[in-house]
């Protein structure tokens, strides 16, 4: 019996140990595929919102600088956050705009940037300024703000808190590119607080829903260890 349990404890361990790798080595690369989508879905949304306030206009053009630094190849997070004499940053446009839909996203940028930075503190705080948005195609960036958020709950070994996060984010946004991937995270997140029954519902959701997609390969792998 006991060695049946030292081997139980072992593979959690070495599960574990692959979750938290999985976010030091992939962390980067998923925030930059997650900013790829909502770089997209975020044109329909401000054009809709901004139309209706009086300083949308302004907060539109000051936006626009800022996500001409963040969305170039080689991003300047931190001139993206701060901007210089050439161009506004995130934090101008929260600043001067914060009641806009302008600056209620640019909030979103902000956290993304300070994240990207190595400064989880105000990553949290600005990525929970922002206000999720019932509009056609917010709900992909209301679904990656949750994510992110779950993500600096993992970097700070909170995985309660991240598995939380990760179900609001999955939910806020069905779709077949962050729904899988904050399942997968959800799943790495039970498996590091050693609930193997709730990862394996995350992984039979994610085989059933959608079983084609990269997670469900990388979630068969993890569950493999268990």
């Amino acid at each position: 019996m006991a060695k049946i349990q030292n081997q139980q404890e072992a593979a959690v361990a070495e599960a574990v140990s692959k979750t938290e790798q999985f976010f030091q080595e992939n962390g980067k690369k998923v925030v930059i595929a997650v900013v790829a989508i909502v770089v997209v879905a975020v044109a329909g949304y401000l054009y809709k919102s901004l139309v209706v306030d009086a300083n949308a206009e302004k907060a539109s053009e000051l936006i626009i600088e800022a996500q001409d630094r963040f969305g170039v190849q080689n991003p300047d997070f931190a001139l993206a956050l701060n901007g210089d004499e050439n161009g506004a940053g995130f934090l101008d446009v929260v600043e001067q705009y914060g009641s806009t839909a302008a600056g209620n996203l640019a909030k979103h940028y902000a956290g993304i940037c300070y994240l990207r930075l190595g400064d989880l503190e105000n990553a949290e705080k600005y990525l929970s300024m922002y206000k999720s948005v019932n509009e056609l195609g917010a709900e992909v960036v209301n679904a990656q703000n949750l994510g992110l958020r779950g993500d600096i709950a993992v970097e700070r070994g909170e995985y309660e808190a991240a598995v939380a996060l990760y179900k609001k984010a999955v939910a806020a946004s069905e779709n077949v590119y962050t729904a899988p991937l904050f399942l997968y995270k959800q799943l790495l997140a039970y498996v590091a607080l050693g609930n193997k029954a709730e990862a394996q519902k995350c992984y039979d959701t994610l085989q059933a829903q959608y079983p084609m997609s990269v997670e469900a390969r990388e979630a068969e792998k993890v569950m493999g260890t268990l």
